[in-house]
């Protein structure tokens, strides 16, 4: 299994809360082999290895998804683009992941397997950045907006596959 595709990624705000110091944190996934609704829960992390609860659904309407959360009470926070490469390697999926700000591998697995998989490609996996993309994105455009400014509004389009 592998492929490449773009994805927009959409965080929200709202009555289910997306900080760090809650349980519970909400993305749709617009992009790649289709639309994903994610609700992630605490991140925990024991060598390097961060584990987390994660419930995904599969989206036909990705569009039709943001309207609904959006008359729940949910407000889409930020978004950040990322152009994903995945590969299988021994039952782990390895995504090569570029977005604005720099680009990442992240291991997908047993939990078990990965420091192995992770050494096998070069990775030492007590140097694993235990950050988020959402929250390096966050950084990223905070770090890039030199005043307080309120937030743009974000223009939702729709994002084609790449062509073979």
């Amino acid at each position: 299994m592998g492929g490449r595709y773009r994805e927009e990624n959409f965080r929200f705000s709202g009555p289910g809360k997306s900080t760090r110091s809650t349980t519970l944190r909400l993305r749709v996934l617009n992009g790649g082999p289709h639309g994903v609704l994610t609700a992630k829960g605490p991140a925990k992390f024991d060598g390097g290895v961060k584990s987390r609860e994660e419930t995904e659904i599969e989206l036909r309407d990705v569009h039709a998804t943001l309207d609904m959360l959006e008359q729940l009470g949910f407000r889409v926070g930020w978004t950040y683009p990322k152009r994903r490469s995945l590969w299988m390697l021994d039952g782990v999926a390895v995504t090569l992941d570029v977005l604005d700000f720099g680009w990442f591998v992240e291991l997908e697995g047993d939990a078990s397997a990965l420091p192995e998989v992770a050494r096998s490609l070069g990775l030492d996996p007590a140097r694993a950045l235990k950050d988020s993309y959402s929250v390096m994105a966050k950084k990223h455009q905070k770090a890039k907006r030199p005043t307080k400014a309120p937030p743009t509004r974000v223009l939702i389009q729709s994002v084609e596959p790449p062509k073979s």
